[in-house]
């Protein structure tokens, strides 16, 4: 991997991690139509750090007052005091899942999960489902009923979009996509569904990232090429994370997931082209 192609894949994860589009599938997806090897999911999972930062400072307010309140509680022995401290544990709660099915799944995940027609078929599905999930809002506001904001989001809420979080270790998926679109189905705003898909990545972003980076230090560190390479993408996907949180978070105020839905469709039939064509291989 050269530098340039370092931070192109820096701007393609940092782009696609917030949006509902999948990065993983886009940094399988262009490098295969560029002529380039797969990074692999090790890259994939250590530049995430870079967005894991973006998410960071983009909530610092959020996320040092939910830490807060949950070691205050612990403190005083009253773990669920307040809202904060509910709101932390209900992340930790809904984080088990994809912990449990990373670690049990691990191998396909790193290896038959990343063809390409995987990532097509996900693209498709999860398209169809947001659509699903779109529509059920569209009665929901037609009837007059009200949609859910971040504090009527409960136990119920946290383990379910826990559990389609999960999903997204089907690489094509997208962990925003998944949470985001658990969040619609749930009744929550489409604001309030990426805010709590956005907290709720930062423990498994986390932990995937330094697991990975633990588990390839010896290789990473064996050419300083590769350090630098890692570093570039990363601090390039976490600031174009950034303005990736701001921008879904502002848009999703006024506008539905229909143009993600529509891009998600155009490119899963788009690759199978390819696919069938002989262009690119799976």
């Amino acid at each position: 991997m050269t530098l340039i192609q370092a931070i192109l894949l820096g701007i393609i994860q940092g782009l696609t991690e917030f949006l509902p589009i999948s990065s993983t599938a886009h940094l399988r997806i262009i490098p295969a139509l560029a002529g380039w090897e797969d990074p692999g999911a090790a890259f994939t999972a250590i530049i995430q750090i870079g967005t894991l930062g973006a998410v960071l400072i983009y909530f610092r307010r959020d996320i040092f007052s939910i830490v807060k309140s949950v070691i205050t509680g612990l403190w005083k022995g009253q773990p669920l005091h307040d809202g904060d401290a509910k709101m932390g544990w209900m992340i930790a709660a809904g984080t088990l899942p994809i912990v449990a099915f990373g670690l049990l799944f691990k191998h396909e995940i790193e290896t038959t999960l990343r063809s390409l027609y995987w990532i097509s078929g996900a693209l498709i599905i999860l398209a169809l489902v947001l659509s699903l999930a779109e529509w059920k809002i569209k009665q929901r506001l037609e009837k007059g009923l009200p949609l859910k904001s971040m504090e009527d989001i409960g136990w119920k809420e946290a383990l379910l979009i826990g559990l389609a979080q999960a999903i997204a270790l089907i690489p094509g998926s997208s962990r925003s996509g998944t949470t985001i679109t658990g969040g619609l189905l749930l009744n929550l705003s489409r604001e309030t569904a990426a805010r709590f898909s956005f907290l709720l990545s930062l423990p498994a972003v986390f932990a995937a990232g330094v697991f990975e980076l633990y588990k390839t230090w010896e290789l990473i560190t064996a050419d300083p090429g590769n350090i630098m390479n890692l570093a570039a993408a990363t601090i390039t996907s976490g600031i174009v994370g950034y303005l990736s949180i701001a921008f879904l978070l502002n848009y999703l105020k006024n506008h539905t997931t229909s143009i993600f839905i529509a891009y998600r469709l155009a490119a899963g039939a788009g690759l199978l082209l390819l696919l069938a064509g002989g262009t690119i291989v799976p």
